[in-house]
């Protein structure tokens, strides 16, 4: 019978340095053409408005013995579910199966899965990308994915203070307070987007519809890690932030697919297809350089991908079998 795991019962197991260890791996397949993974479905419900996603793959084992992952996740985003209904702006329910047999083994929430997880691939990416000594963290946004990526980011390396910018102050000055007290480091709040700016790590996870800053802005040796916006009508970063960094992609066919940050640059001539360097895939399983100067500007563009989904859903899985939590139900 398969699984059940409710919000809270992957909330007890999830730490976020299972999460990036899970991922990583994920990507390490991913670069290696060892996942099945289609272009997510997309639906977009215009009287929400809202969008629903279906987002399928498989990872392959490494051994004839090791059957691999597979999983489906369906996720959606309604942007005002907290101001009308009270309820979080993103949802998600995954379905993981046998590999072997494709039986269904777990049904699990996916709410804070998905947090966890787009976190995770930042905390890749800034380990794999940031300077050795970055120091701190600019965060654009103060939501739940604003969250997780200050988490993830302080997990690879030595953070000593943040700075977060949102639009809402109210929510900068609830970040800040938490962020704080969970990480032990000062998180200041800042009006002007240079402030973010100034750090060793910039972070953009906002529903923001427009560029958060001007590229010219961004000094040499910052990494960024943009992962809030991936729909064709809505871009956190303008086209000379784009053509100044040295661009790693979770999957390119699917930023350029999806993305404003990438279609609007390409559009206008600024870049060219050819203008991501490599897959953070690629530069984890070695195949493709990430950063090789202290002063190049590294920027890992994001909306999300299934091979986390199904990285991190196998982890909770397996830690969940381990203590006993979740309930196996009859369907």
């Amino acid at each position: 019978m398969p699984l059940l795991l409710t919000r809270k019962d992957v909330e007890s197991v999830l730490t976020m340095k299972d999460c990036i260890e899970a991922v990583e791996a994920g990507f390490r397949q991913l670069g290696r053409g060892r996942v099945v993974m289609p272009q997510r479905t997309a639906i977009r419900v215009a009287d929400a408005p809202g969008l629903h996603l279906g987002m399928p793959a498989w990872i392959a084992g490494d051994g004839p013995d090791d059957p691999g992952v597979l999983a489906l996740k369906v996720v959606t985003v309604f942007a005002q579910n907290p101001s009308k209904y009270g309820l979080p702006t993103t949802i998600g329910t995954l379905l993981l199966n046998d590999a072997r047999t494709g039986a269904l083994v777990a049904i699990m929430d996916a709410g804070f899965l998905t947090a966890m997880r787009t976190g995770a691939a930042s905390g890749v990416a800034t380990r794999w990308l940031a300077r050795e000594d970055a120091r701190t963290v600019g965060v654009f946004g103060a939501g739940v994915q604003a969250r997780t990526q200050l988490l993830a980011v302080a997990e690879v390396r030595s953070i000593e203070r943040a700075v977060v910018c949102d639009v809402v102050p109210e929510a900068s000055e609830r970040y800040a307070a938490d962020m704080g007290d969970r990480l032990g480091i000062p998180v200041t709040v800042a009006s002007d987007p240079r402030a973010c700016l100034e750090c060793d790590v910039v972070v953009a996870a906002t529903s923001s519809r427009t560029p958060l800053f001007d590229g010219a802005w961004l000094q040499p040796g910052t990494h960024l890690n943009a992962i809030g916006s991936h729909s064709p009508d809505a871009r956190e970063l303008d086209s000379e932030t784009i053509r100044r960094s040295v661009l790693i992609t979770d999957l390119a066919s699917a930023r350029f697919a999806e993305d404003a940050d990438l279609q609007i640059p390409l559009r206008e001539g600024v870049i060219a297809e050819s203008h991501p360097r490599a897959d953070l895939g690629e530069v984890i399983a070695g195949l493709k350089p990430g950063r090789t100067s202290p002063w190049e500007i590294t920027l890992f563009k994001s909306g999300g991908l299934a091979v986390q989904d199904v990285a991190a859903a196998a982890r909770v899985y397996a830690l969940a079998r381990e203590g006993g939590v979740g309930r196996e139900i009859e369907i």
